[in-house]
């Protein structure tokens, strides 16, 4: 369907949610109250119906090569989209793969999910079950948050909460005398984590940083040729870095073109600023009363109100040029 990527993002929230319940141990004791014996519970990805057919084709517990109680096993049960942390999935972030920041990698946002599963508690005894609840419980308020290395490339690290939705027991009695009692709790656990797509190096064709073009031009004739060659830099549109450095002193009308601001000492001449979603250039200025040319870039000219916030648009704007933009040039040039 689309490019291959495989970020296992996934697979690490299975691992991480089942780590959670590594270590958990119950312990036996004598009529003084001395423990003769600390059982580590152990735990395995899974269905219950599978342990439980074990337990019913296998009864004889004490046997070392069987089924043991007590025991733990987890499965994800379910994977839904949450539209309550959805975010705007053109925006795109930028991060570095190596400390001097020569290889830049872009992505899109992610995408939020919700993924569901069972923990399943399986015990012969009542005492053996609540100790089990008891190291469980405590930590789900009603969310336990892990951190998570969700794409390694990137070093994108989130935490990830996971919050305890409920809590089903049965305990059945069921059956003739020789018939086993199954005393089983099941936990429903919820974790928001969120899924990346592929990511794109800046110097793959998906972010232009730099574009050259070279060709001959002139006619036939006995003089050589001149070799010509154009370089495009990319040059941010708009103020990405949100960098306000004055505000409006005056209402702006649709055909002003000079106007005061409050303090225009970080704006220089031949710069651009945007206000609200137009950007302007800056022809000159004196002391804070700028002459501008507006609607730079195709941005609407539009009203503006005093007090408005100003932003520069500054060469760190540049990093952040969306991907995509190749500038008005075609594959063929890049």
């Amino acid at each position: 369907m689309f490019e291959y990527f495989y970020n296992e993002i996934i697979r690490k929230t299975v691992i991480g949610f089942g780590t959670l319940f590594n270590g958990i141990q119950i312990q036996r004791k004598d009529s003084s109250n001395n423990v003769f014996s600390i059982v580590e519970v152990p735990i395995a990805y899974g269905p219950t119906q599978k342990f439980l057919a074990r337990l019913e084709q296998s009864p004889d517990l004490n046997k070392p090569v069987q089924i043991t109680l007590p025991r733990l096993s987890f499965e994800m049960v379910g994977l839904n989209y949450d539209p309550t942390r959805k975010v705007n999935p053109i925006q795109t972030f930028v991060s570095s793969t190596n400390s001097d920041s020569t290889d830049m990698r872009v992505t899109y946002m992610p995408v939020p999910y919700n993924v569901s599963f069972e923990l399943s508690i399986m015990t012969k005894s009542n005492d053996d079950m609540l100790q089990i609840v008891e190291q469980i419980l405590p930590y789900f308020q009603p969310s336990y948050t892990i951190s998570i290395d969700l794409v390694e490339l990137i070093g994108e690290k989130r935490d990830i909460p996971i919050t305890l939705d409920n809590i089903v027991m049965d305990d059945s009695y069921e059956g003739d005398f020789s018939t086993r009692r199954a005393l089983i709790y099941t936990l429903r656990f919820t974790a928001k984590t969120y899924i990346f797509g592929p990511t794109s190096s800046s110097a793959s064709k998906d972010i232009v940083k730099k574009v050259s073009i070279g060709y001959a031009a002139g006619h036939p004739s006995s003089a050589p040729t001149r070799d010509v060659t154009y370089r495009v830099e990319p040059q941010a549109t708009k103020s990405y870095t949100d960098n306000v450095v004055t505000t409006l002193s005056e209402d702006i009308k649709l055909e002003t073109t000079i106007f005061e601001v409050a303090d225009a000492s970080s704006i220089p001449k031949d710069s651009y600023i945007t206000i609200d979603t137009e950007t302007f250039y800056v022809k000159s200025k004196s002391s804070n009363k700028l002459t501008v040319r507006r609607g730079e870039y195709g941005t609407p000219i539009s009203l503006h109100v005093s007090g408005s916030s100003i932003s520069a648009i500054t060469s760190s704007d540049n990093a952040y040029v969306e991907v995509g933009d190749n500038f008005g040039f075609d594959d063929g040039f890049i």
